[in-house]
């Protein structure tokens, strides 16, 4: 059950930081000159497509094609749904209405290198390679109702797991600038490829970013400072499978297991004690029906899962654990402030933090930007 959240947080080390360069609109009379040179100049490189024609217009286009890499650290809350576990292969448990996550977290880093061109004056397409160290942290419990219908935790179940992951995909930006100030609407599409997992998981990001940049003494150089947001879209369903060791601290383990076997057992008993004291008319009521089937397929679903695992603590070392699981960050949305400092129009080193709702980011990079 450990493996309930990894695939989440590996797609966070595919998120790109690009430099944060675009063509630029000249204006105004103290930058005449470079305007008037502009216009007058051959351009000399084959992309972007009308890049002759935008610098006639007086845009100021950056090199037209880039290599960079990338630091990503992420942490992020998760919600999961849906939730089903086996064990050695056998029958999947669905456990969605017994295992109740108190907190599911994310965290991964991880580095990536994204070759990128300017195919238009305003488009720019960027590939993807990453790998990243992704873990993940569950607290969560087992739960099930008693005669009086309130429910109570049978086990306690806390877990964290390491992994690595390679990650490949694709991302377009259209981005347009004047005067220095700028619009750049980033999305990027992954997929990202980890050993438990039976599937590539893919994630769409989408970052829009509002900027500003800053000409400093040195000729091409400037900082730029901006303002956005971080989108991330997952596919929801999962499945997979993993050893058994892997998934949980042993120690102890089989103790809480037999612990929450006899638990189960207890409360069957305190359920069917309850039911067969009503009179058939009280056990034909809807509502005591309700509660009754109720309890009995949540006892049935705890129960079966205990057993399941009892049976292959047996062989703990060969024992090994399937699951198929929905899973989403908790908010698609966080807000990112970031800044650039562009020493030339080759090289570029960039810094862009995310915060706000459940999902904190960091993201450095640097490029190196020439002609094609």
């Amino acid at each position: 059950m450990k493996k309930t959240t990894l695939l989440i947080l590996i797609v966070f080390s595919a998120a790109v930081t690009y430099a944060q360069v675009y063509s630029n609109k000249m204006v105004g009379k103290k930058n005449a000159t470079t305007i008037d040179s502009l216009k007058k100049s051959v351009y000399p490189y084959v992309l972007p497509i009308w890049g002759e024609k935008a610098t006639k217009r007086g845009f100021n286009l950056p090199y037209s094609a880039g290599l960079g890499i990338n630091y990503l650290w992420q942490k992020s809350d998760l919600v999961i749904d849906n939730l089903q576990v086996g064990f050695n292969n056998g029958p999947l448990h669905d456990l969605s209405e017994v295992v109740r996550f108190d907190n599911a977290t994310s965290e991964a880093q991880g580095i990536n290198f994204r070759p990128d061109i300017w195919l238009f004056p305003f488009l720019n397409i960027y590939g993807i390679l990453a790998k990243s160290k992704p873990s993940t942290a569950i607290d969560a419990g087992v739960y099930v109702p008693g005669d009086d219908g309130v429910w109570t935790q049978v086990m306690e179940l806390n877990t964290k797991a390491n992994f690595e992951a390679t990650s490949m995909g694709f991302g377009i930006t259209p981005t347009i600038g004047v005067g220095g100030g700028w619009m750049a609407l980033d999305m990027n599409f992954t997929w990202n490829d980890i050993a438990e997992l039976e599937d590539p998981a893919f994630a769409f990001i989408f970052g829009p970013r509002f900027g500003k940049s800053f000409k400093l003494k040195k000729p091409d150089s400037n900082i730029a400072l901006w303002v956005g947001g971080f989108r991330l879209k997952l596919n929801t369903g999962t499945s997979g499978s993993i050893d058994l060791t892997e998934l949980f601290d042993m120690e102890g383990l089989q103790t809480k297991v037999d612990n929450g076997i006899i638990a189960v057992d207890q409360k069957y008993q305190e359920v069917d004690a309850w039911w067969n004291s009503l009179t058939p008319p009280q056990q034909a009521l809807p509502g005591n029906k309700a509660r009754h089937e109720a309890a009995i397929r949540a006892l049935d679903a705890a129960g079966g899962f205990l057993n399941s695992m009892d049976e292959a603590l047996n062989d703990e070392q060969n024992a090994s654990v399937q699951y198929s699981l929905d899973k989403r960050p908790k908010d698609m949305w966080n807000f990112v402030l970031g800044t650039q400092y562009q020493y030339s129009k080759h090289w570029m080193l960039r810094l862009e933090c995310g915060f706000l709702g459940s999902r904190q980011q960091v993201i450095a990079g640097l490029q190196y930007r020439f002609g094609l």
